[in-house]
């Protein structure tokens, strides 16, 4: 016993800042398992869980389960490889665990410690410095965005690891060669296979891997001493190996991966190209405006990640390149580093890709930025130790991490301020939580869900309302809530509502995160959170989810009445609401439009005026309003301001323009009525036929004839076809000579 103590104390002091490191984590792996036991489910955990149980079957049957490499219109999940969720499920299965989701949580806690790891060993391969290492490990570990994302993001937080995992061994690779060790070439084809079958895009580090291995060459040797013996052969020898681990890497992938497995080139082809060609949109609260994810402005993704992670890594990253990086004996390394990082960013930049809900797509790219930060923070004590002679290096270490502690203060305070909603998120440039709120989405992934329902699970009491056996609890994400009443069934029944038509629905209880809700309802403290408010879930004070208790079911039961033809009792009942919650938008909403109907405008008008006081571009209050102003009260002009609002704030409204459209053709104005079909058929190109045909009218009453509509119609589908990404078909419709209608 005696010898061991010994042996680890002289271990210990060879090099203390690497004992620290082991040390530091060691404690870092205990609490990010700790922290993920009290996360909630993500957003799309449920779809995920529900595949892995396929994916299960189909290696139990040996291939026999077909399910998860079928592809269908409403399952599209067998293109993702998810390795990490089919791995928590087998151990899952294998641990007769009564509760997937936390052992989904463990095990991402796990992955998202590995990627800090070997984060932290790329910057030590780089420094030759333990100190750089334990720096990186505190910015990983304190970054709360990526903390978040480990407790239970199984789509985008095992990317992270296995190209951070993959670009360390590149590394070792480049720096070893030609004496590399097979341990190196096996764990760089490891990362490889590993990212692969993760996602498709785990691809890119087998093109970081030939570009950094092309770059080094001409680099030592220059391209013309490339094809000199014997640095040919040293060339060849590379590629051998290159191409050993590639196609070895590409092999576990499909081992791991049942949809690449059942067609090794084809599937993993056309699941490219789907990608590629991802569709899905999603409106998000960006700047204070809700817009659709296809739309944000091409600088979404590098302002979010500025502003949602710490400074401390913003400040790390800028000053290695200034103080040292660029020199000749660096800046190989520093390439390699800052091209995995910033290369992605550019190229979603660039290409103007399909991302929402922050950066969690490029959370990959993050670990390598930290990396650059943690190199950074080691060139200012290099620096410092020149200015500092008469201190010792341990001194100056130990300056510098007091420093990166304080510049993390405002992450750290976060962290155990808020557990277990890390991830939601602002730093000093946007002015934290308090300037962010109603600006940009919040628990966008659906985190707080968990504490809401542990609440009224613990909190909820019967007030007589109900109209069943059991108390009803209504929720936009109904898979998260119902995980977590799983055990209450006998008590609780949790059904859907949006939150807009909470109003409509029959409910007892309600939880809502703020994802989604208008950014003007956030910001009014007289309507946000509604009256009905019985505990908020908070992050520095402010609500990113609610729970609502019904006091009364006027409004339930109103449009109930409304729905059976009943007006005059479902008005009663309706304004009799109001004075509980005068908030309540279906209500509004409702009464606006019985008034329309009973051709009572002016009463329409009142009840829709008070929802848009607080909810200006509320699209059903403006339509309402702009239909009661328009057809039945014929004031043109104020109709149209309120049909603007709505074709501002959603280019994929094609109601409002087209009603717009309408106006102006009443009104004579074919300039705007054009402009406005236009906006209408981007919206929805199935209104061709009917703008066609408002366009022909128009023209006949301004005493121009059929050909003319239809050749001025074509200039407008030739802008549109461009705008919808048809540029071939624009192109040849643009070059056809108009012959007349057909």
């Amino acid at each position: 016993m005696n010898a061991l103590f010994n042996n680890i104390s002289n271990w210990i002091k060879v090099d203390y800042w690497r004992s620290a490191f082991v040390l530091l984590m060691s404690i870092s792996l205990i609490a990010i398992v700790r922290l993920s036991l009290d996360a909630g489910m993500s957003g799309d955990e449920h779809f995920h869980a529900k595949h892995a149980a396929d994916v299960f079957e189909f290696y139990r049957t040996l291939g026999g389960d077909t399910v998860a490499v079928t592809v269908t219109d409403d399952n599209n999940l067998p293109t993702y490889g998810q390795v990490v969720d089919n791995l928590a499920h087998a151990i899952h299965r294998w641990m007769g665990s009564n509760d997937e989701m936390r052992v989904r949580h463990i095990t991402n806690s796990i992955f998202g410690w590995l990627a800090i790891l070997f984060a932290a060993l790329l910057g030590f391969r780089v420094s030759k410095k333990w100190f750089t290492a334990i720096v990186i490990l505190l910015l990983m570990f304190f970054s709360p965005r990526f903390l978040g994302h480990s407790f239970n993001n199984l789509k985008d937080l095992p990317l992270a690891t296995a190209m951070i995992m993959g670009l360390y061994y590149v590394l070792v690779f480049l720096q070893d060669f030609p004496k590399v060790k097979r341990s190196t070439m096996i764990m760089l084809a490891v990362s490889i296979g590993f990212a692969i079958a993760v996602r498709i895009g785990g691809l890119l580090l087998i093109a970081y891997f030939g570009l950094f291995c092309a770059i080094l060459f001409i680099k030592d040797y220059g391209l013309k001493g490339l094809w000199k013996m014997p640095n040919s052969r040293l060339f060849g020898q590379m590629f051998k190996w290159g191409l050993i681990i590639v196609v070895g890497g590409y092999i576990l992938a499909l081992l791991l991966w049942p949809y690449a497995l059942v067609a090794p080139i084809e599937n993993p082809k056309t699941v490219l190209s789907y990608m590629s060609q991802f569709d899905i949109d999603i409106r998000q609260n960006f700047e204070g405006e809700m817009i659709w994810s296809s739309f944000l402005p091409w600088y979404y993704t590098p302002k979010f990640i500025l502003m949602t992670i710490p400074i401390a890594v913003i400040v790390g990253a800028l000053l290695y390149p200034l103080l040292g990086g660029l020199k000749k004996n660096k800046w190989f390394e520093m390439f390699v580093v800052t091209f995995a990082f910033v290369f992605p960013i550019f190229w979603i930049t660039y290409t103007g890709a399909n991302v929402y809900g922050g950066w969690r797509h490029t959370i990959f790219a993050y670990p390598p930025m930290v990396v650059l930060a943690g190199l950074g923070f080691h060139a200012v004590a290099e620096w410092l130790r020149e200015k500092l002679k008469n201190q010792t290096e341990n001194v100056v270490y130990i300056i510098v991490l007091v420093g990166v502690v304080a510049l993390l203060y405002s992450p750290i305070r976060h962290t155990f301020a808020n557990h277990p909603h890390q991830y939601v998120y602002f730093n000093e440039l946007v002015g934290g939580m308090k300037k962010a709120y109603g600006n940009y989405e919040l628990d966008y992934y659906y985190h707080s869900t968990r504490k809401a329902s542990e609440w009224v699970i613990k909190h909820a009491e019967r007030s007589g309302l109900e109209t069943g056996d059991k108390i009803k609890v209504a929720t936009w994400h109904v898979a998260s809530v119902e995980h977590f009443f799983r055990n209450d069934t006998a008590t609780f029944e949790v059904g859907f509502s949006r939150w807009r038509e909470w109003g409509n629905n029959d409910w007892d209880y309600a939880i809502f995160t703020v994802t989604g809700m208008s950014p003007d309802i956030l910001k009014n403290p007289d309507v946000f959170p509604p009256a009905n408010t019985v505990h908020q879930i908070k992050v520095d004070g402010k609500p990113i989810c609610i729970v609502l208790k019904r006091t009364d079911k006027s409004d339930y039961h109103g449009n109930a009445l409304r729905n059976q033809g009943q007006m005059d009792s479902a008005i009663a009942l309706l304004q009799k609401a109001l004075v509980a919650v005068p908030s309540n938008e279906a209500v509004l909403l409702n009464l606006g439009e019985m008034y329309i109907n009973r051709l009572q405008p002016d009463s329409a008008i009142l009840y829709l005026n008070k929802l848009l006081n607080f909810d200006p571009k509320n699209e059903s209050a403006n339509y309402y309003k702009a239909f009661a102003l328009w057809r039945q009260q014929g004031r043109l002009d104020e109709a149209l301001q309120c049909l603007q609002i709505i074709v501002n704030s959603n280019s994929k409204n094609d109601i409002a323009p087209w009603s717009a459209a309408q106006i102006y053709a009443q009104q004579g104005n074919m300039l705007l009525m054009e402009r406005m079909l236009e906006r209408a058929l981007v919206a929805n190109a199935n209104r061709q036929q009917e703008a066609l045909n408002l366009m022909q009218q128009m023209y006949q009453q301004m005493g121009f004839s059929t050909d003319d509509a239809t050749h001025a119609f074509i200039r407008i589908w030739v802008r549109v076809l461009d705008q919808l990404g048809y540029t071939e078909e624009a192109e040849q419709l643009r070059n056809q000579p108009f012959r007349g209608q057909r």
